[in-house]
Formats: C-alpha cells, sequence, structure tokens
C-alpha cells in the first residue's frame, strides 16, 4: 500500500510540468477583485483626533455641498441657523461653527463675512475629501481652532478625471449641475542626459482642472402656509480654475476662484392681496478668491522642505431683510512660510524628529454698515496679526505621536498673545489607542457676520462699544479600541472635550424678547461660558460590503444672561443649542459594486428656547436613504431627506405681522423644510 501511493506520487509529479505547459496555451478569463474602500477612516498613528471623509462617504448622501457633507456624521451637527434665507450653521463639540477654524487645503475659507453662507460655497462635487479634527488643532494652520479644525481638499488636477458630470434634481424643483475636468499639458521634452556626477535631469509636468457649477431653485415653496417661503429661491455661479506644475523637487500649485450667490425669499405673492407692504429678503454674495502654492524639498532622503503659501480673498455682499439692509465688504490676504526638517532617531528602535518652524502674516479689511430704519451701524475696522510658530513632532515606534507646538502673535487691535498647544497619542497594544489634547484658542470676533440669524427679525440690536479678542482652553481625551470578532473587527470609540473660555462674546436674547445684546463676558462680573461634549461610537462591517455604525454624544453649553424672571445675570444653557444627537447609519454594497443602498437615522435633543417663546418640542427624529446604481462609467442615485416629515411648525413667530415687534425668523431649533425626494446622475470618463 505504501509502495502504491508512493507510486502515484511521484507520478503526479513528473506529470504536472507537461500539464502546466499544455494548459499555457489555454486563455484564463480575466478575474476582478473589488474591495471596498472605507468612507471615513481614522488614523491610528497620528496624534491629532482626527476623522477623514472620503469621497465614498460624501456619496453616500445627495451632498449638494459642504454644508450636507456630515449628514452621516456623528460628530458635527448641521442645522438651519433661521427660518427665512436658508443659511445653515455646523457645530463642533457644542460650540457654533464661528468656533471650528474652516480651511480649504490649509488656507482661510469660511471666516469673517463668508460665516453665514459660506458652507454652501463649496459644491461636494468639488471635495475630493474633508479633515475633521477635534480640540486643539496644529499652530501651522494659525490661532482660531478653538473646538476643533475642518480641512476641505478640493480636487486636485493631476488626479481628475478628464471629464466629471453630476447632476442633481428634488422635489422642491431646486437643479444643480457639476461640471469638472482635469488634463495635462504637453511641455517641451528634454533629453534625458546625465550630469557629470551621473544623475539625470528632472522631468516637468503641468497640469490643470476646471471646476464649474450652478444651482438654482425657481419655485417658492410654503408648506407651512405661514405666509414666508420654506427656502428662498437661489442662483449660484461658481467657476474655479487650478494648476499643478512639478520640476524635480519644485512644487507649485495655484488656485483661482469666482462667485455670484443670488437669494431671493420673504413673503409669498399669493398672499399679497391681505398684505399690502410684503416682506422681501434679498441677498446678493459676490466673492472672488485665489492662492497660490510653493514647495521645494532640499532634502528628499530625509523630507526636509520649504514651502510659502499666500492666499487672498475679497467677499462683498449687499442684504435687505425688509427695511433692513446689510452691506459690507471683506478683503482677507494671508501669508505662510515655513520650514520642516526630519531628523531620523538612532538605534534599532523606529522613530523620527520632525521639527516645523515659520512664520504667518493675517490682514482682514472689513467695511461694514447696518442700515435701520431710524438708525444706522458702522463697523469699519481692520486687523493685522503677524506671528511666529514653531511645532515639534516625534514618532516613536508605533506606541507614541507627540505634537507640541506655540505660537507668539500681534494683533493691531488686541495686541499680543501666545498659543501653546499639545497632542499625544499612546497605543500600548495593538488593539487599543489613547489620545489627549490641551491648548489656546483665539478669535477677532465679527459681531453682526457671526449673529447674522438675528437679522430677519423685529428684535433692536445692542452692542457693546469695545468688542474685545475670544480666548479659551480646550482639553480632551479620546480612547479607540479595536476588538476582533471573528474575521472582522468591532471600533469602539470613546471621547470627551471641555472647552473654557476666558472670554466670550456673549449673544443674550433671553434679557428682552424684543431685543438682542451682545456684550463681552468680561463686562458682567463672574460670568462664566463653558462647553462640555462627551460621545461614544461603533463601528462594523457585518458582512463584506455591510457597515453598520452607531453614535450618541451628550452635550452641556452654558453660558451667563440675564434671568429676567429673578431681574440677575445667570449661568444658563445656551440656548437653540441640543443637549443629545444619536446617530445610526447603514450601508450596503453588493458584490462587483452594482448596487448601494445607504439608510441613516437622527435623534436630536431638545434646545432651550430663550426666555418669553414657548417650546415647540422636546426632541425630533430625522431619516434619510438614498439607493445608487453603478454602471461602468456612471451612476443614478434616488434618495429622501427628512422622511419623517418632522418639521417645526411654527418655525416663523407672527409671520403675518412681520413688521410687528414680535416677529422673529431666528427662534430654530429643528428642521424647517419637510420631506424631499432628489434624484441625481453621476459622470466619469476616467483616463487612459
Amino acid at each position: 500500500m505504501r509502495k502504491s501511493l508512493f507510486t502515484y506520487i511521484l507520478l503526479a509529479c513528473m506529470l504536472v510540468p507537461a500539464y502546466a505547459q499544455e494548459a499555457s496555451d489555454f486563455e484564463i478569463e480575466e478575474v476582478t477583485v473589488v474591495q471596498r474602500k472605507k468612507g471615513k477612516v481614522k488614523s491610528r498613528t497620528e496624534a491629532f483626533d482626527t476623522e477623514k471623509i472620503n469621497s465614498e462617504e460624501l456619496c453616500r448622501a445627495a451632498c449638494c455641498n459642504l454644508s450636507e457633507a456630515f449628514e452621516t456624521n456623528a460628530s458635527v451637527d448641521v442645522a438651519y441657523s433661521d427660518a427665512a434665507t436658508g443659511a445653515k450653521q455646523i457645530r463642533l463639540l457644542g460650540l457654533s461653527g464661528t468656533y471650528v477654524q474652516l480651511i480649504q487645503e490649509n488656507t482661510p475659507a469660511v471666516r469673517g463675512l463668508a460665516q453665514n453662507f459660506g458652507l454652501e460655497y463649496i459644491p461636494g462635487p468639488w471635495m475630493q475629501s474633508i479633515q475633521v479634527s477635534k480640540g486643539t488643532s496644529s499652530v501651522v494652520n494659525g490661532y482660531e481652532a478653538t473646538s476643533g479644525q475642518i480641512n476641505v481638499e478640493l480636487l486636485k488636477p493631476q488626479l481628475q478625471n478628464p471629464l466629471s458630470l453630476n447632476l442633481m434634481i428634488n422635489s422642491e424643483l431646486m437643479a444643480e449641475a457639476n461640471l469638472m475636468g482635469g488634463w495635462q499639458i504637453p511641455l517641451k521634452e528634454h533629453e534625458d542626459h546625465e550630469h557629470h556626477d551621473g544623475e539625470h535631469c528632472h522631468h516637468e509636468s503641468l497640469y490643470t482642472g476646471i471646476l464649474a457649477h450652478y444651482g438654482g431653485s425657481y419655485m417658492a415653496m410654503d408648506g407651512n402656509d405661514d405666509s414666508f417661503a420654506d427656502m428662498p429661491k437661489i442662483q449660484n455661479g461658481n467657476l474655479a480654475n487650478r494648476w499643478f506644475y512639478k520640476h524635480g523637487d519644485y512644487t507649485f500649485q495655484a488656485f483661482i476662484r469666482g462667485l455670484y450667490d443670488r437669494r431671493r425669499g420673504g413673503q409669498n405673492t399669493h398672499h399679497s392681496d391681505t398684505i399690502a407692504s410684503p416682506y422681501l429678503i434679498n441677498l446678493n454674495t459676490w466673492r472672488v478668491e485665489g492662492f497660490f502654492k510653493n514647495g521645494y524639498v532640499y532634502d528628499p532622503e530625509s523630507g526636509s522642505s520649504v514651502a510659502v503659501i499666500t492666499s487672498i480673498s475679497y467677499h462683498n455682499l449687499d442684504n435687505a431683510y425688509g427695511l433692513r439692509n446689510w452691506k459690507a465688504n471683506q478683503l482677507n490676504a494671508y501669508l505662510n512660510a515655513m520650514w520642516q526638517g526630519v531628523f531620523e532617531g538612532s538605534g534599532e528602535v523606529d522613530n523620527d524628529h520632525r521639527l516645523t518652524a515659520g512664520l504667518s502674516v493675517n490682514f482682514d479689511r472689513y467695511e461694514e454698515n447696518l442700515q435701520f430704519p431710524i438708525s444706522n451701524l458702522q463697523l469699519d475696522r481692520h486687523e493685522v496679526v503677524p506671528g511666529l510658530f514653531a511645532e515639534y513632532n516625534l514618532k516613536y515606534d508605533e506606541m507614541l505621536s507627540l505634537v507640541a507646538g506655540v505660537r507668539a502673535d500681534y494683533s493691531t487691535r488686541y495686541g499680543f498673545f501666545c498659543t501653546p498647544r499639545m497632542n499625544i497619542r499612546y497605543t500600548p497594544f495593538e488593539w487599543w489607542t489613547l489620545r489627549g489634547s490641551v491648548g489656546m484658542g483665539y478669535r477677532s470676533p465679527n459681531a453682526i457676520a457671526d449673529n447674522a440669524f438675528i437679522l430677519p427679525s423685529s428684535r433692536t440690536l445692542n452692542l457693546a462699544t469695545d468688542i474685545k479678542q475670544e480666548r479659551a482652553v480646550n482639553a480632551g481625551i479620546s480612547t479607540t479600541f479595536y476588538v476582533p470578532l471573528g474575521s472582522k473587527e468591532l471600533q469602539l470609540s470613546m471621547e470627551y472635550y471641555y472647552t473654557h473660555f476666558l472670554n466670550s462674546l456673549i449673544v443674550d436674547m433671553d434679557q428682552d424678547k424684543h431685543a438682542v445684546y451682545i456684550y463681552n463676558q468680561s463686562d458682567v462680573p463672574g460670568a462664566k461660558s463653558f462647553a462640555h461634549s462627551a460621545q461614544i461610537e461603533a463601528s462594523i462591517e457585518v458582512l463584506r460590503g455591510w457597515t453598520w455604525t452607531a453614535a450618541f454624544r451628550y452635550t452641556d453649553v452654558k453660558q451667563t444672561t440675564f434671568n429676567t424672571a429673578h431681574n440677575r445675570y445667570e449661568l444658563r444653557p445656551k440656548a437653540l443649542t441640543n443637549r443629545f444627537k444619536g446617530v445610526v447609519t447603514t450601508s450596503y454594497q453588493t458584490p462587483l459594486k452594482k448596487w448601494q443602498f445607504d439608510v441613516t437615522a437622527q435623534f436630536n435633543g431638545v434646545s432651550r428656547v430663550p426666555d418669553g417663546f414657548e417650546q415647540p418640542f422636546t426632541w425630533y427624529p430625522q431619516l434619510m436613504a438614498q439607493v445608487t446604481k453603478y454602471f461602468r462609467t456612471c451612476s443614478l442615485y434616488l434618495g429622501a431627506e427628512n422622511m419623517t416629515n418632522f418639521r417645526q411648525d411654527p418655525s416663523i413667530v407672527d409671520s403675518f405681522h412681520p413688521y410687528g415687534s414680535d416677529f422673529d425668523a431666528s427662534m430654530v431649533c429643528g428642521p424647517t423644510t419637510g420631506w424631499k425626494v432628489y434624484l441625481g446622475f453621476r459622470y466619469d470618463l476616467e483616463k487612459d
């Protein structure tokens, strides 16, 4: 028996080469290996608590612009700031978007006058990825990040397809079109000769790309029949051109963009028979911006380099809210020059040390005028802030990452100030990561632009004569467990952040229901302002292509405002700020990426309304879903938003008497529009 078995094995070994040679004459069908790329990625090695949102995640919803990019995200809240203009605002760690440093490829983006509608000026199809960093971020990008930083990376011409098209229309007859493309421009070819030292010459490469967007809504919907349009009629044109040039170790990038945004809202014309003088909202915005980046790697082996980033923008608005007119323009110029040196550690342990140092200058000039029927408020100002910064980055094997930085800046309005920050990551085991951060954040407040939601109301404005710089300390800790469950992995994250304001600009809507008082925290003896934020999140791929994420966040944001019932200033929960939020989202993609199904459910908690107003509800749910059919070069997607059809009603106080003393469209703490369906089409002409 043993001899017979040995004979068979020997015979098989002799026949295998002959069979393999014969089999080589046959064609083997093409085999495609498909693996789904994660839409959200959290680095295991970086010191910063950063989550990267890729294009795959952005395509899970309509994502017409940046304000809609966080619908499946538990960390960032997005809601309408008022019920008349359609403006949206974000919140991170319980604080409004004014305390989030929102940058575009590490250059200033949504700030100043752009704070009101700036999120909608970055179209979703233009975005390559979004990085959301919680807590104190790098001092390299400035001092304005208090609760966090959001950096938007746009499509790069050297990575773009020659042609991409995105079309979308919804049930409210709002449509948009996006056209993108990137091409390489041939340069004169040089002979690839060798220098006397044997090194080859470096080749040049030049690319350019176009990003075009047009969106418009042409029907004034009034779902709750309160005489006001739920959303204004919008016409938005947005055109950008960018360049990428590389010659050896030198890289140059340029980006230029212009946009025009027009909004017409207010009382609908079909009520004109009962309203003699309708309340109209006319908003007009023009913006031109550009940035230029120069980088040179002088030591390719270590990665040491120098870079100079410059940007400039001009933002002009001409807005009318009934009888109120807000005209303003802002000129911003920014320069950031930096050097980065990388030093490898010694010994057997894999570690390196990185030092980044440089200088920056930020210039802002505002010309601002707010006209009331019987008064006029002029708020012209300018500010120059030069500064120096240094940041040390340590990576020790896979176990430890440390980033410690400090800035020293001087403001022509507020004088000298210092910004220390530190972030640390410790991974004692492969399945457990622990992070901590602490640092300072500063910002120059813009009383009107930061609180434009109060303009569509009859409230009188009482503004402090001397507005001071806002200063805050942020500290946080987070931990992530990677739990193996069979062949899958459960990612469980928990975090807690605390923000303590040394001085903030308090918007007091409690003191008088017919007025708003804006004053410095330091103007009121013993006044306080702080925010606690705690979140837990779990995500897992249950089956191949089927993922689940569930998260819950609790926030406790308080500040000192005037209590009319007790006739004194008291520490109270901040008005119109949700106390909790729950998110459950699931996504399933069929094999070979033929179909994709996405569902997201949100549970939003109650927020306190200012004194003198009734609480409209305790909490509200929202449900969103989308189905996507993929073809070889294109895809169709059909989705619905706010499928629970929950809306705040009434969303405008005393809407039929907009010129009366009680009219107020700023008391928004929930959705102001009902459910809507959208249909979209994406096409990509891929590179050869």
